[in-house]
């Protein structure tokens, strides 16, 4: 490293974001993700004995996975080296492995090669990676915010650890805040600033798990708050509401703050009681609450609570949504109270949100199952000749436009996920399915 490169070096250190120099360097400085790193864990045990297999990490923004990687080359014995998918191509690949081969021969010593977002790489890009990940002239890091198992080849999948990384617990986001307002060498230490607690509450609670997030409110913060009569600069609630750009309305005089209202909207809408829906709704838009806040968690509330009992109440909600966007208030709190009290009066059904959740967990648990070869693709090359679609029944050539054929991969076959009850609009599905299958075996 030449006297330019390491000053680079030495000024990035210093002047880059608070996240980045919080990112911690040992594996004790890492909070939460104890599921992975637990002293009992195997990826734990693996850092610790430098004894590391090809891995990918798969989590949401802010949750470590880079960390993660940075603590591992900090430990490792191997040579380390990092690239970004969104920015690198093969050319940068192909210098990473050559290089590698040049150190696993010189010096028997092999390469970890960390490879940031690399979802991004397309198959051609992941399947230049393979050889090298097979003859171990690469230890593989890989990290992304989307699904390996759609997202990453399977054969460097067959080759690697998953480890899911999860969003941090409200107390570790509270944890890492105060580190950050104390720490003087990494940290903003050395700005004498404190943070009241139910600002640090705030932010923890608004971060949803994403550590940059919080890291970031605080930094700014603390930069852009001028000091108090006693000479420290105090991170109030209003300060850090206005950091993270989301404003905190306390609706009443004990101090509950918009998301025990909401939540309590949101309940009363799902309990079928229209008059309280109506009641929070008013004190949300009294208080100042964003409209369109208010429509997004009817949205919600539409399709996890209602769902299939009354297929209309999503499209009410979705309504609602747009309209108060074009109108604006006051004239919005009408289309709200009528979307609010359709929501609270239909019938309830959580059979959707229930399917959707059985069949992640299903996925996660089996993985890339294989589709039945009679559904796969049969128009592109060569795929009659590989089977592909051969013996698929068309639905609309047989009676009541149904043809009883599997569906499902062969190890899920007579899985059931979705189950309607007798609510609403799901009693007329669950005639329906019923009437389809009266006769299954007509052209089974």
């Amino acid at each position: 490293m030449d006297l330019f490169e390491y000053m680079r070096e030495n000024t990035m250190e210093k002047e880059s974001p608070l996240a980045a120099r919080m990112r911690p360097s040992t594996l004790g400085e890492i909070v939460g993700q104890k599921h992975i790193l637990g002293e009992d864990k195997l990826l734990y045990r693996a850092i610790k004995a430098d004894k590391l297999s090809s891995l990918i990490f798969y989590g949401p923004p802010g949750t470590g996975k880079t960390t993660i990687a940075k603590v591992i080359a900090n430990t490792t014995s191997a040579e380390f080296t990092q690239i970004n998918a969104t920015v690198a191509g093969k050319k940068d690949m192909e210098e990473v492995v050559a290089k590698a081969k040049d150190t696993l021969g010189m010096y028997q010593k092999k390469t970890i090669l960390f490879i940031d977002e690399i979802h991004r790489f397309n198959k051609g890009q992941q399947d230049y990676l393979l050889p090298f990940v097979e003859d171990g002239t690469i230890i593989l890091i890989g990290a992304t915010t989307e699904n390996p198992y759609f997202e990453v080849n399977g054969a460097l999948l067959s080759r690697s650890i998953i480890f899911e990384l999860k969003p941090l617990e409200k107390e570790d986001v509270k944890s890492l805040l105060r580190r950050a307002v104390e720490d003087s060498d990494k940290g903003m230490g050395a700005y004498d600033a404190c943070i009241e607690e139910d600002a640090l509450e705030f932010l923890a609670d608004v971060a949803g798990g994403d550590a940059r997030h919080a890291l970031n409110a605080i930094e700014i913060g603390v930069l852009t708050t001028g000091r108090s009569e006693d000479g420290k600069i105090h991170i109030t609630l209003d300060v850090a509401s206005e950091c993270i750009q989301k404003r905190v309305v306390k609706y009443d005089k004990s101090g509950d703050n918009h998301y025990d209202t909401i939540s309590a909207f949101i309940k009363s809408m799902r309990g079928s009681d229209p008059d309280a829906a109506v009641y929070y709704l008013a004190k949300m838009l009294y208080a100042g609450e964003s409209v369109t806040f208010i429509a997004r968690r009817m949205m919600i509330c539409a399709a996890e609570d209602v769902g299939m009992a009354d297929p209309h109440a999503l499209q009410v909600a979705v309504s609602a949504s747009l309209a108060v966007e074009r109108v604006g208030m006051p004239e919005a709190q009408i289309i709200l109270s009528e979307a609010a009290i359709y929501i609270a009066t239909a019938p309830k059904s959580n059979t959707a949100c229930n399917a959707i959740f059985a069949a992640s967990d299903c996925v996660k648990a089996t993985g890339n199952l294989k589709v039945p070869t009679h559904l796969q693709d049969a128009h592109y090359k060569g795929a009659a000749k590989l089977g592909h679609g051969i013996g698929y029944q068309y639905a609309h050539d047989y009676p009541k436009h149904y043809a009883h054929q599997q569906y499902l991969p062969d190890e899920l076959v007579g899985t059931a996920f979705y189950e309607p009850t007798e609510m609403g609009y799901e009693r007329q599905v669950q005639e329906h399915m019923k009437w389809l299958k009266e006769d299954e075996t007509d052209n089974g």
